[in-house]
């Protein structure tokens, strides 16, 4: 996209290249008339011009309201634009009739602007909002209310706003605004005239995006009309490999983990039972009859939150003569002769006539016993009890069954646990989920989140000392993808993953701010707007550092590295990385919360490396724009920047020179922290694998990056594609996984110029191949990517393929959800003559 904006650039200085609109002289000017408007308060912001014909045409979307939750808000009403003294311009526009707040935008062209604030003010619904400028460069904005129409003053820089408390004695006639037919329909708006120059400019700017958008349509089902002409025995191309070297990031790929789409619970981690806590909450889950005893079958049972064994896990139940049945997700799957241990806590209930206690704990198919104990105990006090289970049979449908054998004693039950013995390393994580993540060897994992990360509003911000702990000590919470954490996979867990896998830990809290996508507050101020308020900013700060020397802190002096001595850690983790923040709107709300964490950190830990945001998408989205500004201007608190987009298969093609014009100094470097193309088929694979030979081209530059997102439960998706699909029993690797792992397990930490040529015109983009050195191992990686629909033999020019180079790679059709390894042979790599036969839709890595 970098592309867009060096030709939008060109613009200002085109002149005839397309249609012009009409225009008038002023003197020795010449200007044309523009209309701003909205044609629709789900269509955002529009411009359009007169023709010749004294038609109104719309080029197109200037931008739109970025308010609240998606589907439900993003909404702009009655937007107003005034063109400033300085040149810039501004917009304001109410969200909705009933927020506290309207929304106010910021632009230098039209074209890009800056991202939103939305001003709080004393009354809630404020409607159409109205501007005027003045000289000294502030802006007087008007708006109407209950409280009657009031004023409030914004800043030259339009960042800060101030209310009047009296309200506006302003006249009706204020509110009168220009009117334009456009497609035949009558809309209010406000009518400028611009210097003809700056209208081509936009007018070339869409037009730039829409061929961009075009060559982004592109797939590999339209291969066999596209390439038709292409020799059925294939192509001749040349790899020249020059002398010329650089350093690159040796953390190039790595992997990202959010609880989403039931990857945690129900997923990595290997807990069994379902709602173990009792505290799943009405109207959080998606799913019919969510509450404490969802998962779980009963009769009379009831939950109770006096004297808890946990404030942080408050309900239990109250298990009477009967059976209490969990059905765990989507049922338990059991390993014949495999070993499960059992827990639960457990007390007599303050109503029973006798304290001992006496139950059954077992586990069934169909009614089909196929393991059982009896536990029985005489306490009154909360209490752990434990049993092993030994299944007789597979089953993949079991349920957990507590009989209570004491009729006359109703039992108090909280925590009910049912592990796996067989984990990842012992560690509590499902073994083969664990062991796929694993054989990535990715270079670092960022956790835990993702949208979960700054939550739905700021009471469901992450706060990682309530992931920590015992079990029953450690504080669950509802989940931003609609269902409950436990938070049994807590940061312990997770840092335990990264380091029994070798990866650094990467972990990412919110930066005082909710998800950008977060419904409206209890008083109707929605979006990411009600961010942590600055009086309380200090002690939320405080979690940041208390987290640092948690992970690195000694035992015998910090109480919080005591805790991670006490969890069975007593070494530190070495944390190196922090994030700040996740695909947020770089707002003034944002920046001033994220610089106050970002300098605490500097300044207590100078040597933490800090990853900021550069918002939700790529070039030239306004938050991306403005996060590099941001980001480049505090480049002292800010080492990387976090990048985020989905994109088409085209997109990921036709975009493999993103990175060729980042700066190569003075600014943070990048880490890609979330992408994908949007399927799950090997045409995806392909397009991944072109655009990371381009990212390993410019790892002077890109630090990072993460495939997203990690894990996906089937029957439970909140999004789709993702990397590894399962269910209780298989895990499914989709051929992006064989990407990711291929580039990773084959990186280096020097790149070395390559340049590959063929005779064939169109097929550049389909084609790539990246070369590096890994000093650590002292092999060299030659990674080749042919995405046509024939072979492809490749002669290297200035690098010898010795006869014991080592081969690997995958292939497919590009519509298949699956790959097949290709066979060393099938290579014909061609000793002596330094040449490889790449078959169609193949990758492949060559060691030596």
């Amino acid at each position: 996209m970098r592309r867009i904006a060096l030709l939008a650039m060109a613009c200002l200085f085109a002149i005839g290249l397309h249609a012009q609109p009409a225009y008038t002289v002023i003197g020795n000017d010449t200007t044309c008339q523009i209309f701003v408007y909205s044609p629709g308060e789900k269509s955002g912001l529009h411009l359009a011009w007169v023709d010749e014909q004294q038609q109104w045409n719309d080029v197109g979307q200037l931008c739109a309201s970025d308010y609240s939750a998606w589907g439900s808000e993003k909404k702009m009403f009655n937007p107003y634009v005034i063109h400033q003294g300085d040149g810039t311009w501004r917009a304001v526009w109410s969200v909705n009739n009933y927020a506290p707040c309207f929304a106010v935008a910021y632009s230098e062209d039209l074209v890009t602007w800056r991202p939103q604030d939305y001003p709080r003010m004393s009354a809630k619904g404020c409607l159409e909002p109205i501007m005027f400028a003045c000289d000294d460069g502030t802006t007087d904005i008007y708006y109407k209310s209950s409280n009657g129409k009031r004023y409030v003053k914004a800043s030259a820089d339009f960042r800060q706003f101030t209310e009047d408390p009296q309200p506006s004695t302003i006249d009706d006639v204020a509110w009168l605004r220009d009117t334009a037919t456009v497609g035949g329909k009558t809309y209010e708006g406000n009518l400028f005239e611009v210097p003809k120059v700056h209208l081509d400019y936009i007018r070339q700017w869409f037009a730039a995006l829409n061929a961009d958008a075009e060559l982004s349509r592109e797939r590999m089902a339209q291969d066999a009309q596209h390439y038709a002409d292409l020799p059925t025995e294939g192509i001749q191309a040349t790899l020249k490999v020059s002398p010329k070297q650089k350093a690159i990031s040796d953390k190039l790929i790595g992997v990202f983990f959010e609880d989403i789409s039931y990857a945690a619970d129900g997923g990595l981690y290997a807990e069994l039972i379902q709602n173990r806590d009792f505290e799943y909450k009405p109207n959080q889950g998606r799913a019919k009859g969510w509450g404490p005893l969802y998962a779980w079958r009963h009769k009379a049972q009831k939950t109770e939150t006096d004297r808890p064994l946990s404030a942080n896990n408050p309900h239990y139940v109250v298990l009477n003569a009967d059976t209490l049945t969990n059905y765990g997700w989507d049922g338990i799957a059991l390993k014949k002769g495999a070993h499960y241990d059992f827990s639960l806590y457990t007390r007599a209930n303050k109503n029973a006539t006798k304290a001992k206690l006496k139950f059954l704990v077992r586990l069934v198919e169909n009614g089909q016993v196929l393991a059982e104990k009896k536990l029985t105990a005489e306490v009154t006090q909360w209490t752990q009890l434990k049993a092993e289970l030994i299944a007789t049979a597979d089953a993949s449908k079991a349920e957990l069954q507590i009989i209570n054998l004491n009729k006359k004693t109703p039992i108090d039950i909280d925590m009910v646990s049912l592990f796996p013995q067989d984990t990842y390393k012992g560690h509590g994580l499902r073994r083969d989920l664990a062991e796929a993540i694993a054989d990535l060897q990715p270079k670092f994992v960022r956790f835990p989140g993702g949208c979960m990360s700054h939550g739905q509003g700021i009471d469901n911000i992450y706060h990682w000392q309530h992931t920590v702990g015992p079990w029953q000590d450690r504080k669950p919470d509802y989940n931003i993808w609609h269902y409950h954490q436990t938070r049994g996979l807590g940061f312990y867990e997770f840092f335990q993953f990264c380091e029994d896998m070798g990866a650094e830990p990467l972990p990412v809290l919110a930066a005082g701010v909710p998800c950008q996508n977060s419904t409206a507050n209890a008083d109707g101020y929605g979006g990411q707007q009600g961010g942590i308020p600055m009086d309380q900013m200090d002690d939320y700060c405080q979690e940041f550092l208390h987290l640092i020397e948690w992970a690195n802190g000694d035992p015998a002096t910090s109480s919080w590295a005591k805790m991670r001595a006490d969890a069975g850690h007593p070494a530190p983790f070495n944390l190196k990385y922090i994030g700040i923040g996740n695909e947020d709107l770089i707002s003034t709300t944002f920046e001033e919360r994220y610089l106050m964490i970002a300098q605490t950190i500097r300044n207590k830990y100078p040597d933490i490396q800090i990853c900021g945001t550069a918002g939700p998408f790529h070039y030239p989205s306004s938050d991306y724009i403005e996060g590099w500004e941001f980001g480049k201007k505090h480049h002292d608190v800010t080492d990387l920047l976090d990048e985020h987009y989905y994109e088409s298969t085209g997109w990921f093609l036709h975009h493999q020179d993103y990175y060729d014009h980042y700066p190569r100094s003075g600014a943070p470097k990048v880490y890609v922290g979330e992408y994908a193309s949007k399927t799950r088929t090997m045409e995806s694979a392909l397009a991944e694998a072109l655009y990371l030979c381009s990212v390993e081209r410019n790892g002077d530059v890109v630090s990072m990056t993460s495939y997203a997102p990690l894990l996906a439960k089937e029957g439970h998706h909140n999004w789709n594609p993702d990397l590894i699909y399962f269910d209780n029993e298989r895990v499914t690797l989709t051929p992006s996984y064989h990407t990711q792992r291929l580039f990773s397990r084959h990186g280096g930490n020097t790149y070395v110029e390559t340049r590959l040529e063929t005779a064939q015109q169109n097929v550049s983009h389909r084609l790539g191949a990246t070369v590096v050195k890994d000093a650590t191992t002292g092999k060299t990686h030659l990674k080749l990517v042919n995405a046509l629909p024939v072979n492809v033999r490749v002669t290297v020019d200035g690098l010898t393929l010795p006869p014991d180079a080592q081969c690997e790679g995958f292939s497919a059709q590009p519509q298949e959800k699956s790959c097949q390894p290709i066979a060393i042979d099938a290579l014909q790599l061609a000793n002596g003559t330094n040449t490889v036969t790449l078959p169609p839709y193949a990758v492949v890595a060559i060691t030596f």
